[in-house]
């Protein structure tokens, strides 16, 4: 915690120099706010945290064109806070936005893609939505094996989430058919 605190004042300092010298909605205010937000979360003061990620989302929000990538960091790193809160609902909310601007502003099957459909599925399995949830990590699995080398440990991580997914989904039996091409179950 104490190393933390110790970041946080030069990321204070660095930003009031930036509010003096930079327009007030330029970008780099946009990153020292994230910057900022970042050791809160770090340090466990939330709400101190979703200050500084609004704040910078709000300056991206007019210093940037509408579907920047920035901006799908702005609402992932706002749902992982959410998330953290067990604000599931707000998590979500968040995480389908960044979505949103990644499905416009990325390649159809970039590693990013996955990682958000992965997010969504981790929030849709703490809802207790395992449907819902194994359909996002599917999709993330699909993106991972396009886009990613075969022994990429992204591919693993992907696959025993899938996999604790459908282990913890109650009636599970009934679940196996729609992994069978992504999962090899010994009889």
């Amino acid at each position: 915690m104490a190393e933390y605190s110790k970041a946080l004042s030069p990321y204070e300092r660095s930003l009031e120099i930036q509010k003096i010298a930079l327009p007030p909605n330029h970008p780099n205010l946009a990153a020292a706010y994230n910057n900022i937000g970042l050791v809160y979360y770090n340090m466990g003061e939330y709400s101190k945290a979703l200050s500084s990620y609004e704040r910078s989302l709000e300056i991206r929000k007019i210093a940037l064109p509408p579907n920047h990538p920035h901006f799908a960091q702005s609402y992932i790193t706002i749902g992982l806070l959410y998330y953290n809160m067990s604000e599931y609902s707000k998590a979500l909310s968040s995480y389908e936005r960044s979505l949103e601007i990644q499905k416009i502003a990325l390649p159809p099957n970039h590693p990013d893609l996955a990682v958000s459909y992965n997010n969504i599925g981790l929030v849709y399995y703490n809802m207790g939505e395992y449907s819902k949830a194994l359909s996002s990590y599917e999709r993330s699995l699909e993106i991972r094996k396009i886009a990613l080398p075969p022994n990429h440990p992204d591919l693993a991580a992907s696959t025993t989430t899938l996999v604790v997914c459908i282990i913890t989904w109650p009636n599970t039996r009934k679940h196996f058919h729609g992994t069978k091409d992504h999962l090899k179950f010994e009889k």
